[in-house]
Formats: structure tokens, sequence, C-alpha cells
């Protein structure tokens, strides 16, 4: 149904009938509030370089959006900031009505590599940061983590004994058990093989899918972005800025072979060949696009 332009003569909106308290209608209005709002977000180091220039950026309630771009454009740079591990020259970052101005526990962090505590076994290692909790709870809070994660078994084991996929494992079951409001991921995947990546990726949405936490993952991987992302962020560098956005209309789970994601992948390139070019010299793309972008 058209609704009806406003005017004199508007007929009034039919309006659908609820039932009290439906659930359906208090999804969709917590889906679609910002948690996170990063305003007008500026960087510049102490020798001039600029790293980020007017950054806005509104992310959803439960929404995954994927940052990509060419080397140098301030994905990480971003991540810090909102993460409040360094300090913006402008602007500012909010995570549900609340200025970030360091380290949060409504906002939960996974690097590239995992920073695991070698003094600490692997349920150690989950569990450090739910010492506010009473013991029996952090105990299950870690078990359930680890059993989503498939290292229910290795919860005695140190960290040096583990392969970098379960380390890395590790680092995102910890970072979920906290139960933050905003996780961000730093190319948590790049440095493992691709049959080891595409199960975290699936461990990853599991781990998502249960309480529906806002994130945010930087990635140089194109298909990486289409499998997770419902929105992929294109960055373009000197200074680094938000160029164009690609919504990722793929019913999940996504493969390869899923209708419509082959285009997705192909309109994320088309975005990044376009984020290289300076503004006044582009011209529209085939579909493929060239994909200059590393």
């Amino acid at each position: 149904m058209t609704a009806a332009q406003p005017g004199r003569d508007a007929e009034p909106a039919e309006v659908p009938r609820l039932e009290p308290n439906a659930p359906v209608v208090r999804r969709i209005a917590q889906q679609e509030t910002p948690v996170l709002i990063v305003n007008d977000l500026s960087k510049t180091y102490a020798d001039g370089t600029e790293a980020l220039a007017g950054i806005d950026l509104k992310v959803r309630q439960g929404e995954i959006v994927a940052l990509i771009g060419g080397s140098g454009c301030g994905k990480t740079t971003l991540l810090r900031l909102i993460a409040g591990l360094d300090q913006a020259s402008r602007g500012a970052v909010q995570v549900d009505g609340e200025t970030i101005r360091g380290p949060h526990p409504a906002v939960g962090v996974v690097f590239q590599e995992p920073r695991l505590l070698p003094w600490l076994d692997v349920a150690g290692n989950v569990g450090f940061g739910l010492a506010d909790l009473r013991r029996a709870e952090r105990r299950a809070r870690v078990a359930a983590a680890l059993e989503r994660v498939g290292l229910a078994e290795q919860s005695h084991r140190w960290p040096r004994d583990l392969s970098g996929g379960q380390q890395q494992r590790v680092a995102i079951a910890r970072a979920f058990v906290a139960g933050p409001r905003v996780l961000l991921l730093d190319e948590p995947f790049s440095a493992l093989d691709a049959f080891t990546r595409k199960g975290l990726h699936e461990q990853l949405l599991d781990l998502w899918a249960e309480a529906k936490p806002t994130i945010l993952i930087v990635t140089h991987d194109v298909g990486e972005a289409v499998t997770l992302a419902d929105r992929v962020v294109v960055m373009r560098p000197r200074p680094g800025r938000l160029d164009e956005t690609v919504a990722v209309e793929v019913a999940r789970p996504r493969a390869p072979a899923a209708a419509g994601y082959e285009e997705a992948v192909r309109r994320v390139l088309a975005a990044l060949d376009r984020s290289l070019r300076p503004v006044e010299t582009r011209r529209d793309l085939t579909p493929e696009g060239r994909a200059n972008w590393w």
C-alpha cells in the first residue's frame, strides 16, 4: 500500500491492527536504533599527517558492517578511535548515547593477533574480563563460549599449545563472553588459511546470532566482507574518508554459489576501484570493475 501524500484532501493512512506488546514491533524498533554513532571524526598526528577526516557513521543494533579500502585509508585508526584506544583530533564516538573517551566495557575488540595471556590457560583467558561475576556464573559463561567455538575440550591447555586458528577462537570467545554492545574486529582472520577462516566465519556468526551485538569488522578480503556484513563501507585514502556503502542483500548463511553473492562481490570491487581514483576522473565501470585496490 502506498501512503497518501500530505495535504488537506489526503486519505488517512491505514493503521495496521497490532496486538498489545507485539514482539515484532519491538524488534523492528530496536533494529532501527543506532547503537554506534560516529560524528565528524577526524585524526591528525603530531607530524601533521591527516589520517581521518570527517567520518560520519551510524550502525544499528545487531548490524554487521565491514570496513574495506586500500592500504593507508585509516581503517585501523578508525577502529582504535571507536574503541577508545586513541584520541580523536575532532568529533565524537557514542555508544548507546554515551560518549567514548577511553576503553569501555560496552565495546569489545578482537585484534589481528590473538593477544592471549601466556600465564593463563584457555578458560582463564576467556574469563579474564569477568572477575566481577560469581565464580559459578563465570565458569558457566566461559564453558558456554568455549562450546560455541569448538574448544570445550581445550579449556585447560596453554595458549602456546594451540594452533593459530584455535588461539583466535579463544580471542573471539573472550570478546563475546563479556556481552559487549559493540564488537570491533581488526582483520582477525587475515593470518589464517582459507579453510580455517571459513570455519571461524561460521562460528563468529553463530555467536553473533545469540545476542546480536553490533559488529564493525575491518578486512582486506572482499569475499569475507560479503559473507559476514549487512553493509560494506568503502573508504578512500589521503585522508581517510568514507566513500561508498554497498548493501549486501543476500540471505544467510551465505556462500559463493548463493543468489546475489557474486553480484555483491562485483559491486564492492567496483566501489574499491572508484575509491582509488580522483573524484574528477571517475567514470562508470563494468560490473566486474578493475579492482586494483590492493
